[in-house]
């Protein structure tokens, strides 16, 4: 019987068994090194180029090419490497800058910077600023909001509020009146989260108010005139408009 060339044994100490393992059952890692990962392991087990060909659905050259690489080099070998191609027309310290400058400033007239803004503002292209954008996950235009009331019959009152435009009694009207309270002098009740790598802006639903006035206003749906007035106070007695909500009622 012939007989081929004999392969080099190929023993794995237990910290390297143990990070070919992490890559292996890896869900993040790129395909290829989690393929790779399990190529040396089977190997280590004193499979054949030919088994392991077949188990993973690729071929024989293709695992002699690795375990050589990882015989080498070690798991360093296992990634891929640089191919010659065109240089990037874009420096890393360009790179660097653009995301430093949509995380720490903002435009001159606004609150965050657009796709547009900054390609004028730094010389480059939107495709470019896009693609940047999305591999680093900045979305400046998004906020998350990342807290709830904490009132405890809030679910009862949200069910009441939406019942009312879903399933409205017989021969009822809502009437909705809005109050704006702490004009020009709101402070979160927690610091704003900042615009990160990945993340979007967090600001929390509620506030401190800060002794300013407060505004009541209601819409007139009769003729379309928005009704309004300021008091000092914030109190249910103050509302201007309950006693037209009860003459209206009463006419219904």
């Amino acid at each position: 019987m012939a007989m081929g060339r004999p392969k080099t044994s190929l023993v794995l100490d237990r910290e390297i068994c143990e990070q070919l393992e992490s890559f292996a059952h890896s869900r993040s890692l790129p395909a290829g090194l989690v393929r790779r990962a399990k190529i040396i392991l089977l190997s280590a087990e004193g499979n054949t180029n030919v088994e392991i060909a077949q188990q993973l659905e690729t071929s024989k050259n293709t695992v002699s090419l690795w375990r050589r690489r990882f015989l080498a080099q070690g798991i360093a070998g296992l990634y891929d490497e640089l191919r010659p191609g065109r240089p990037r027309p874009i420096s890393d310290e360009r790179i660097a800058q653009l995301v430093r400058k949509t995380l720490k400033t903002k435009p001159k007239a606004g609150t965050h910077w657009s796709i547009r803004q900054i390609a004028a503002e730094t010389g480059l292209s939107k495709s470019t600023v896009h693609r940047i954008w999305q591999a680093f996950g900045l979305q400046p235009h998004r906020q998350r909001h990342f807290k709830l009331s904490n009132d405890p019959f809030f679910v009862e009152k949200v069910r009441d509020i939406v019942g009312l435009y879903l399933n409205p009694p017989e021969n009822a009207v809502v009437l909705c009146v809005d109050e704006k309270s702490g004009i020009q002098a709101l402070e979160r009740t927690q610091p704003m989260l900042p615009l990160g790598l990945g993340y979007v802006e967090g600001v929390t639903h509620d506030y401190r108010r800060h002794g300013t006035t407060t505004l009541f206003a209601a819409l007139d749906t009769a003729n379309g005139k928005v009704l309004t007035q300021c008091r000092p106070r914030h109190r249910h007695q103050d509302c201007p408009f309950s006693e037209r909500l009860r003459r209206t009622c009463r006419r219904i």
